[in-house]
């Protein structure tokens, strides 16, 4: 299997923000709470996220205003806590991609 290359590695968290997105339409955070495989899916996605930013060059990276540690260490703390992450915290992520899409966006025009 080929690693992916630095632009794949850009669309596939553009891909995963627009999968949450898409999972989380029309629900709340209540709905959220009670749907387990809704949860799982939209997990899955911040964890692709994090991991894809561990994979892109710190230089690139640093080329924009963004904390890169955040999606980093929600990739980590989703993976090492996973028996207490609080489902409202996993529901207000799902609200707050904008920023990440805007800088990723940046990356993907301006890199590739």
């Amino acid at each position: 299997m080929d690693k992916p290359t630095p632009k794949e590695r850009v669309e596939s968290i553009l891909n995963a923000i627009r999968l949450i997105r898409q999972f989380v339409a029309g629900e709340d955070e209540i709905s959220f709470s009670k749907d387990i495989k809704l949860q799982s899916a939209v997990q899955y996605q911040f964890l692709i996220i994090g991991e894809t930013i561990r994979h892109i060059d710190d230089e690139i990276l640093a080329k924009y205003n963004y904390p890169w540690h955040i999606p980093r260490s929600f990739r980590n703390f989703i993976i090492h806590v996973y028996h207490g992450i609080k489902v409202e915290r996993i529901y207000y992520a799902t609200q707050d991609l904008n920023g990440l899409e805007e800088q990723i966006n940046r990356i993907l025009t301006n890199e590739f």
